[in-house]
């Protein structure tokens, strides 16, 4: 188990260069130069020589070997740089944002494996009986809704239930409170967003792990199993479920570091200052500093993700470890 982990982890470091070269020179591909779309915002005239003062403050005369060799260096010692848009340190803006999106996308992926798991197993186990119809109908609508509807179904469902009940309409909270601060008015802020991610999310989860454990269940060992009359409640939790998690934690894993950064429609719908919107802001604003900073920390948790799912395949499957 030993060398497997440190085989996984060495694979991580040509992953995350290759990963920063690439952000570093596709962002300089894209047309758009901030320093004009900043200098033109303001309204006011600017020539030649404004717009060189302004190239050199964020290091844009410089070569691009010269631009890597600083993006890399500022990243080995977790020195992000300044906005060129705002002026303000780029983990300042993402550590506002960071907590949110974090908070949300944890939110979202519980609700989505306490339904997809037990719903997946239900329609599984019941194969072509009125509960696995049900499920599928449920999987399927949550896969076909788009997200950014559902989200506005749930808003306006809040306002005429509270109107009916309370006697005035009520909406989610708009600035985010810490949970450690204020637990309550946290908890009635992001409930709604992560119920419409945890949602869509866990629809296709589900219909993953129905399909994972109907292939699981037809195996020999299963056979053999029934063969010496185990419960079948011990056959299925003990031994089909836990061989068949294997596709179901990838496409979990891969969600989760899909979320932080991809949350954008979601965040806009409910008013959420997260990172998906920084995102999108940044790319308007040919914010390269941003961008790229964002764009590496998102790589860097799907890489992250990636390896403890592969610790967790290692666990629950010896054979990987050992293959």
């Amino acid at each position: 188990m030993f060398k497997y982990l440190i085989k996984r982890t060495l694979l991580m470091f040509p992953t995350v260069i290759g990963a920063a070269v690439l952000v570093f020179f596709l962002l300089r591909i894209v047309p758009g130069d901030v320093c004009e779309i900043r200098l033109a915002g303001t309204g006011m005239f600017f020539d030649q020589d404004t717009l060189d003062v302004c190239r050199a403050e964020n290091r844009m005369d410089q070569p691009l070997p010269v631009q890597f060799l600083d993006f890399v260096g500022g990243f080995l010692v977790f020195d992000l740089g300044r906005s060129m848009w705002t002026g303000n340190a780029v983990s300042y803006e993402v550590t506002l944002r960071f907590k949110l999106s974090l908070q949300l996308t944890i939110m979202a992926t519980v609700i989505s494996v306490l339904i997809a798991i037990p719903l997946g197993t239900i329609s599984a186990t019941r194969q072509d009986t009125w509960m696995d119809y049900a499920v599928r109908s449920f999987s399927v609508a949550g896969i076909a809704i788009p997200s950014f509807w559902l989200g506005i179904m749930i808003i306006v469902g809040l306002l005429i239930s509270t109107q009916a009940i309370l006697g005035e309409p009520w909406m989610p909270p708009i600035e985010y409170v810490s949970p450690f601060e204020d637990p309550a008015e946290n908890f009635a802020q992001l409930i709604w967003p992560a119920m419409a991610t945890g949602y869509r999310f866990s629809a296709v989860a589900t219909r993953m792990t129905r399909s994972a454990l109907l292939e699981v269940l037809r195996e020999d060992f299963i056979r053999t199993a029934q063969a010496k009359g185990l419960m079948k409640n011990i056959i299925i939790y003990r031994h089909a479920l836990k061989n068949a998690m294997l596709p179901v934690i990838t496409l979990f894993g891969i969600e989760f570091a899909f979320l932080m950064g991809g949350l954008v429609v979601t965040e806009q719908v409910f008013n959420l200052n997260g990172l998906g919107r920084l995102f999108v802001e940044s790319v308007q604003n040919a914010d390269y500093t941003m961008t790229q900073a964002l764009v590496m920390m998102v790589s860097l948790i799907f890489i992250v993700t990636n390896f403890i799912i592969d610790i967790v395949y290692a666990w629950l499957d010896p054979r990987i470890r050992y293959g």
